[in-house]
C-alpha cells in the first residue's frame, strides 16, 4: 500500500497494518465498531508529507453518551463488575503480550501519524506500553485494605472499636489523552484503571488516534469484555462532555494547562475525581563542579527527546557562571551533530 501527496510517496510496510489502515475508522463503544451518529468524519494526516492516513469517524455528543452508558453498565452490571482480581490479571498480561506481538505494527503506525522516528517509537513508545500494562498486572490481587482499632476520646476505657478501610473502584473514568506520546498515554491511563476494576471512556488526540484504536482492536482480540473500554475520537467539544458528564467518576487528562483548567471547572458539577498532568517544562541546573560532557548530553536529551515535545522537557538550562563558557560552547557543538 502506498499514499502518495504530492512528491512524497509514504509505503506501508506491515501488511497488518495495511489492512487495519483499509478498514473503516470507527468508535468503539459496548465492544462493537460503529460508525459516528452523525455520520461525521475526519481526517488525520501523516506531519511528514501532509498526505491523509485515513478518515476516522467523529464522536458526538450522542455517541459519548452511548459510550458512558456502556462503561456504567460494564462497571455495575456486567462481567466487569464479577470478574476476580486473578483474571484482571490474566487479562492484562495477555494485553501486555498483545502489544508485543503488535510492536512492529505499532511502532510504524505511530511513526505514520505522529511523526516520531520509527526507531524511537519501537524502542521507547511501545516497548513502555507493553511495560505498562504487564506492570498493572501485577496489582489486582494485592490491592487490600487496612483493619485498625481506634482510640475514641470520648468513649469509656473499656470501650473497644473496630474500624476497617476497603478499597473500592472509582467506576467509570474518562481519560483524555495527547498527541504527542499517543499509544503510550492510553496504556498510561487504560492499565491502573482496569488494574483496580474501573471502566473506560478514552478520548484519543484529534490529531492522532489510530494507535489507540489498533489498541482497541487489541483490547478485543485479548478478550475485554464489552463496555469495559470505549475509544471516542473527536475534538475538544467531546472531551468536554466527558469531563462535564456526571455520569462519568473520575476524569484523566494529559495536556495544556489552558485545557486542564477548564477540564477542573467543567468536573465540579458532580464532585467528580480529577488527575491532571499538564505542562511543566522543568529546568535542567548544572553546577560548578560539573562533569561537562555527562551535563551536555544530559541536557541535551532534556530538551531534544521526542523533538522536544514532551511535558517535562528541559527547555531551559541554568549553568553557573564559572562554567557557563565552557558547558555554551559544548552544548551548541553537541547540537549541530544531531
Amino acid at each position: 500500500m502506498s499514499i502518495t501527496f504530492g512528491s512524497e510517496t509514504t509505503t506501508i510496510n506491515s501488511s497488518r497494518l495495511r489492512e487495519f489502515l483499509d478498514r473503516p475508522k470507527q468508535l468503539l463503544i459496548n465492544g462493537e465498531w460503529v460508525d459516528s451518529r452523525a455520520e461525521k468524519v475526519f481526517k488525520t494526516y501523516n506531519p511528514a508529507t501532509g498526505e491523509v492516513l485515513a478518515e476516522v469517524a467523529q464522536g458526538t455528543e450522542a455517541d459519548l453518551n452511548a459510550a458512558v452508558a456502556a462503561a456504567r453498565s460494564a462497571f455495575e452490571e456486567g462481567s466487569w463488575a464479577r470478574m476476580r482480581p486473578n483474571m484482571r490479571e490474566e487479562l492484562l498480561w495477555r494485553i501486555s503480550q498483545k502489544i508485543t506481538e503488535w510492536a512492529d505494527d505499532f511502532a510504524e503506525l505511530e511513526s505514520l501519524d505522529n511523526g516520531k522516528p520509527q526507531g524511537i517509537a519501537a524502542a521507547f513508545d511501545v516497548r513502555s506500553a507493553a511495560d505498562c500494562f504487564r506492570y498493572y498486572a501485577g496489582w489486582p490481587s494485592k490491592i487490600q485494605g487496612s483493619v485498625n482499632n481506634p482510640s475514641m476520646v470520648l468513649a469509656p476505657p473499656e470501650a473497644e472499636f473496630h474500624s476497617y478501610t476497603r478499597r473500592e473502584p472509582v467506576g467509570v473514568c474518562g481519560q483524555i489523552i495527547p498527541w504527542n506520546f499517543p499509544l503510550l498515554m492510553a496504556a498510561w491511563k487504560i492499565a491502573p484503571a482496569l488494574a483496580t476494576g474501573n471502566t473506560v471512556v478514552l478520548k484519543p488526540a484529534e490529531q492522532t488516534p489510530l494507535s489507540a484504536l489498533l489498541l482497541g482492536e487489541v483490547l478485543m482480540e485479548a478478550g475485554i469484555p464489552d463496555g469495559v473500554v470505549n475509544i471516542v475520537p473527536g475534538y475538544g467539544d467531546i472531551g468536554a462532555v466527558l469531563s462535564s458528564h456526571a455520569d462519568v467518576d473520575k476524569v484523566a487528562f494529559t495536556g495544556s494547562t489552558e485545557v486542564g483548567k477548564k477540564i477542573v471547572e467543567s468536573a465540579k458539577g458532580n464532585l467528580k475525581k480529577v488527575s491532571l498532568e499538564l505542562g511543566g517544562k522543568s529546568p535542567n541546573i548544572v553546577f560548578a563542579d560539573a562533569d561537562i560532557p555527562n551535563a551536555v548530553a544530559g541536557a541535551l536529551q532534556g530538551f531534544t527527546l521526542n523533538s522536544g515535545q514532551a511535558c517535562e522537557a528541559g527547555t531551559r538550562v541554568y549553568v553557573h557562571e564559572d562554567i557557563y563558557d565552557e558547558f555554551n560552547s559544548a552544548l551548541a557543538e553537541a547540537v549541530e551533530q544531531l
